[in-house]
């Protein structure tokens, strides 16, 4: 056991721990916005089968690596003058969570910008716990594969990896549980940062989709698409995030 606790091995799990609570942060957006559909009396109980479902989907895809990185295999091809592609199972998953992702967010600003306040309210508690559940489920699956990818090239080469991914996903889930009710109510309270969030998850699927094109080796027209650098995504968030809070705050200052 000496030789797990080394400075590379806890700086790595640092690394990955402080990793995996960036990357569920929007996985923490996206349960909160499907449990605000719920009865007050179920919404605790849909973040927390939520976030408990994400870390097991993360258990299991880093037990069942080897499934996983298979997966990287060519499924589909595409060649012809438009477009050149070899679709993996992983491009697969990404590209249709991306779609999802995005019809899920475009359905949810609608609501909340175009419907009267006495349909919002009709909606609110309509969705059952179960179809809830589902649904957090099925994104909780790409978000756990685009989790563990993203783990597996920063944990390259570093002695006890598996064991090391295994504990920092646990110990990131485990945080998110401790802050995720309290940041759901303090979204849900307000209607601007519920919008603001919705459009961080559409920048996320749209990511989800170039990362799926990227995946897949696609060129368009000869010229090859890139992915999107999660770094930048992340700064865009925090910034908007930010300059949302100092409106927040100027607000609730008594006009003169």
């Amino acid at each position: 056991m000496e030789s797990f606790f080394t400075t590379e091995i806890i700086s790595a799990l640092l690394t990955l721990t402080f990793l995996e609570i960036v990357l569920g942060i929007d996985n923490i957006l996206f349960v909160s916005i499907i449990a605000g559909k719920l009865s007050p009396k179920d919404q605790k109980k849909g973040i927390g089968i939520g976030l408990a479902m994400a870390m097991i989907l993360r258990l299991v895809l880093l037990l069942g690596i080897s499934v996983l990185m298979s997966m990287q295999s060519t499924w589909i091809k595409l060649d012809n003058s438009f477009i050149h592609a070899n679709i993996s199972g992983q491009a697969v998953i990404l590209f249709l969570g991306g779609l999802f992702l995005l019809y899920k967010s475009t359905k949810e600003i609608y609501e909340k910008v175009e419907l009267k306040a006495d349909e919002k309210n009709h909606l609110q508690g309509q969705s059952s716990l179960t179809k809830a559940i589902v649904q957090i489920t099925l994104i909780n699956l790409v978000f756990s594969v685009d989790s563990i990818l993203t783990a597996l090239g920063m944990s390259n080469g570093i002695p006890y990896a598996g064991m090391v991914m295994g504990i920092a996903i646990v110990i990131s889930v485990l945080i998110m549980m401790l802050f995720a009710h309290p940041v759901g109510n303090f979204v849900n309270q307000h209607p601007s940062l519920q919008v603001l969030g919705l459009s961080f998850l559409l920048l996320i699927g749209f990511m989800l989709l170039a990362e799926a094109a990227h995946l897949s080796h696609t060129q368009i027209l000869g010229q090859e698409v890139g992915s999107i650098p999660k770094g930048y995504l992340y700064f865009a968030i925090a910034f908007s995030l930010g300059v949302e809070f100092i409106n927040m705050k100027l607000r609730k200052k008594p006009k003169r």
